[in-house]
């Protein structure tokens, strides 16, 4: 597979995409990831990291609760990663993300994540590039880890939205009532770094691939939510899994 250039994916949905079929058939696997998540639950023999990153306003809160706000509440949980305490600044970077990894039978959703460690410190210059691409090692070495020795099936979601629609968005949340609680300053100094934070994305995705990515096209909300409900859902159903049965 070569190498990923973010500026050659569009941030739209496929044009053979209609909107309300597409959000009819999304509740359909909405209905059926109910189903799926109450089996890995009771099979006790698997786990979910559903890992979703992207850039202020790309849609990341809202597309975990559309997709998993559904679901049995005892088998799915949601972190989402902030700057470090001080306790964690103490230990190695992952310290803080291995503690958060699911549990047998469990559905966990990194809302941004370890990648953290490896994008907004690497843009701010916080880290070296050498620093960098050893966490990066690291990151794959985890994640291994957790696929081939936890049992964990790790999906990656970078949500790919236009700098366009982002600044539409961050505007948005001036105006809004609704979404005026969403509002913070440093959003939009950030925005302004748009092209290194494209860099390290995409350097973040082509170098920690040993689990893939997916790059979501994210400026139509409907459209993403579609992708990673399709996703997980085949995941669950690849696994073949089946309810325990009482030995007689």
């Amino acid at each position: 597979m070569g190498k990923i250039k973010l500026a050659d994916i569009s941030t739209s949905a496929p044009k053979k995409f209609d909107k309300e079929k597409t959000k009819a058939v999304t509740r359909e696997i909405l209905e059926e990831l109910d189903e799926l998540q109450n089996l890995m639950y009771a099979e006790h023999k698997h786990s979910v990291l559903l890992i979703v990153q992207g850039m202020d306003a790309s849609g990341k809160d809202g597309v975990i609760k559309n997709v998993t706000g559904t679901l049995n509440p005892q088998g799915v949980t949601v972190y989402s990663f902030k700057a470090p305490s001080p306790e964690e600044t103490d230990h190695d970077f992952l310290w803080r993300v291995h503690k958060q990894a699911p549990g047998k039978g469990m559905i966990q959703v990194f809302n941004r994540s370890h990648y953290e460690d490896i994008l907004i410190q690497r843009v701010h210059k916080w880290i070296d590039d050498k620093t960098a691409y050893k966490r990066m090692d690291a990151i794959n070495d985890f994640e291994k880890l957790l696929a081939v020795h936890g049992n964990t099936q790790i999906l990656k979601f970078y949500l790919h939205v236009s700098h366009e629609a982002q600044q539409q968005r961050l505007i948005e949340r001036t105006e809004d009532p609704r979404k005026m609680w969403k509002y913070n300053e440093q959003d939009l100094a950030e925005s302004k770094l748009w092209d290194k934070y494209m860099n390290a994305y995409e350097d973040a995705i082509n170098n920690c691939n040993y689990i893939p990515w997916m790059v979501v096209p994210a400026d139509q909300n409907w459209y993403k939510e579609y992708v990673i409900a399709l996703t997980l859902r085949d995941t669950l159903k690849s696994l073949k899994m089946k309810y325990p049965r009482l030995r007689k």
